[in-house]
């Protein structure tokens, strides 16, 4: 990737680390579809209201609302919701630790659906290395309650990074089209699809208000980490395809471990470190240039 794409890839794990602490708060009062629900419509509102002012238009075909249908479940509706139920009952640092198996399966779908996304050693040793990275970071307390009592809640987890996989391939299809235009739709597509479903399931006109805390999260949520997340997000699918964009969630725990050191003063410990410098070698091993600058080095 070009290094403002890098750049761009650091930006959405900085938006997108913020979406688990504004889960974790909303959940406490709204239930998980719910708060889904007000993700995506949020978002989609905040991204109308933008590209109005910047003119953007999508003309929609019938092919492209069956695309945009399919995407709005596979990467919105099934994920956001598998992520906000595990979310009541495993911790969040156990989640971004599941959802750094995002690139794993992108790579399986990719090689399966894809003709030019196909394995590379190059590929394999740094998803690896990515994912080893993030579980040394995360330390043994949080890896030693894989597996137990909540392995329901893990399974869902899993079944999240499934779907985000299954999302990057297909939302190869719309590189040609605007991102704002893509993030804007895709999200509208959710809100429709999810408004029958939480009338029936939850009915939110019965629920108790949300406290402001809980509204300021779903703004932040729906705005930020998701709205504004999405124009990033297929702006870099579209440039660098599918398993280059999944990247992104070995750097999300990395991004809120150094905002916690940053801005909390929260100390950062060795396994913390090791951990960077593990996901570092991954990223370094996916993009490539680093072992041809070193082969060119040892030729002269």
């Amino acid at each position: 990737m070009a290094g403002g794409d890098w750049g761009a890839l650091i930006l959405l794990s900085l938006i997108w680390g913020g979406s688990f602490f504004f889960g974790k708060i909303a959940i406490a009062e709204i239930p998980p579809l719910t708060m889904v629900f007000a993700r995506v419509t949020i978002g989609a509102g905040a991204l109308y209201v933008i590209a109005r002012l910047a003119g953007v238009r999508l003309p929609l075909t019938r092919r492209l609302l069956f695309d945009f249908a399919v995407l709005a479940v596979i990467a919105n509706i099934i994920p956001f919701g598998l992520i906000a139920w595990s979310q009541q009952h495993i911790p969040s640092g156990l989640s971004s630790i599941l959802n750094a198996a995002t690139p794993l399966f992108t790579v399986l779908v990719a090689q399966a659906f894809t003709r030019d996304e196909k394995f590379t050693a190059g590929k394999l040793v740094g998803v690896s290395l990515g994912f080893a990275g993030v579980a040394v970071m995360m330390g043994p307390a949080l890896l030693g309650q894989l597996g137990g009592h909540n392995l329901a809640a893990q399974l869902a987890a899993i079944g999240a990074t499934i779907s985000y996989g299954f999302a990057s391939v297909y939302g190869r299809r719309f590189r040609a089209l605007p991102p704002l235009a893509v993030a804007m739709t895709q999200l509208a597509f959710s809100s429709l699809i999810l408004l029958p479903v939480i009338a029936v399931l939850d009915a939110p006109w019965q629920l108790p208000v949300p406290s402001l805390k809980v509204a300021g999260a779903l703004a932040g949520l729906g705005v930020l980490s998701t709205g504004i997340a999405y124009i990033l997000y297929f702006r870099i699918l579209a440039r660098n395809g599918a398993t280059n964009i999944s990247l992104v969630t070995f750097l999300v725990p990395v991004s809120a471990i150094l905002l916690g050191a940053l801005v909390l003063g929260e100390a950062l410990e060795p396994r913390e470190f090791a951990g960077f410098a593990i996901i570092a070698l991954g990223l370094a091993a996916i993009d490539g240039r680093p072992w041809r600058w070193v082969r060119g080095m040892a030729r002269s």
